[in-house]
């Protein structure tokens, strides 16, 4: 993974860390949801004239993604509904990099090697013990827990799914504009059904943290989809979602969801930070990168 390729992703995790923030800022879960899905099309809309056409081989797996990204949206929702930012993020982000890992070995025939073995086991470890810290003292909330790891299925079977299509497609950018442009219609027209005239009343007031959640969400899945184009799928996932350990818990602190939170990104520091050095181990051996995508 070159310097350029993990700067792509942590700068991709600190900005969907941000628009995750957003969501759960806005009290009704499905008005920030529907603004931020609705955004994003708007954004893919205006992105179509200016990319290319994904290649056919491709289509199957974007329109795959969309709807694993409509369910993954309704068991984030539901996560947020059930259990604290601090507590939820971390296990629905957390447990994705390992399932990456083993559908990637599967269907993209990548296996890490023993440094980023390690490094993946590391980071997964680091972040689950930021949810735990969380519950120390306190009974777990298992319909919370369940519902963080079903988000977290989700998160890996569409990183997976669009590596594949971003990869089989040309265009990385048309590919991300495409998938929001599909996407993006759900949750809108679901929001504007159940709302109806009652909706403007509701988005108004979250109209404007809304769209800059959706345009950090776009920047966000865009970086990510441009490095699984240069590297393999499964250290990239573990490289995006170590940060956690940070966001997590200053996000937690800002939003005054659980100012106990706090403390556990300093203590879960140490346990994470050796995962990303692994991913991204000087003198590992070059990973491969397929000659698609240049956007």
């Amino acid at each position: 993974m070159t310097p350029l390729v993990t700067a792509a992703v942590l700068l991709a995790a600190v900005t969907h860390a941000g628009w995750n923030a957003i969501a759960h800022r806005i009290t009704d879960k499905l008005t920030g949801f529907a603004l931020i899905s609705g955004g994003g099309m708007f954004i893919g809309l205006a992105l179509l004239p200016f990319t290319a056409f994904p290649a056919a081989g491709a289509w199957p797996y974007l329109l795959v993604s969309a709807a694993i990204h409509i369910a993954y949206y309704a068991l984030l929702m539901r996560s947020f509904r059930l259990g604290d930012f601090g507590q939820a993020y971390p296990i629905a982000r957390g447990s994705a990099p390992l399932l990456v890992t083993v559908l990637a070995a599967v269907f993209a025939h990548e296996v890490p090697d023993g440094w980023a073995a390690g490094g993946i086991l590391v980071s997964c470890a680091g972040l689950t013990g930021v949810a735990l810290w969380g519950l120390r003292g306190r009974r777990p909330d298992w319909a919370a827990i369940g519902a963080a790891l079903a988000t977290g299925v989700t998160i890996a079977a569409y990183t997976v799914v669009d590596g594949l299509g971003v990869r089989a497609s040309g265009t990385s950018l048309g590919y991300i504009a495409w998938l929001m442009a599909v996407q993006g219609t759900v949750l809108p027209a679901y929001f504007l059904y159940r709302h109806r005239a009652g909706a403007p009343a509701l988005l108004r007031p979250y109209a404007r943290l809304g769209l800059l959640g959706a345009a950090m969400s776009v920047t966000a899945y865009a970086l990510v989809l441009w490095a699984q184009t240069r590297a393999e799928l499964a250290p990239i996932a573990a490289l995006r979602e170590s940060s956690v350990k940070l966001r997590s818990g200053c996000v937690s602190h800002w939003y005054e969801d659980c100012r106990a939170q706090r403390p556990c990104a300093v203590v879960q520091a140490h346990p994470i930070a050796p995962g990303p050095a692994a991913l991204d181990r000087p003198g590992l051996p070059a990973v491969r990168e397929p000659a698609v995508c240049p956007t």
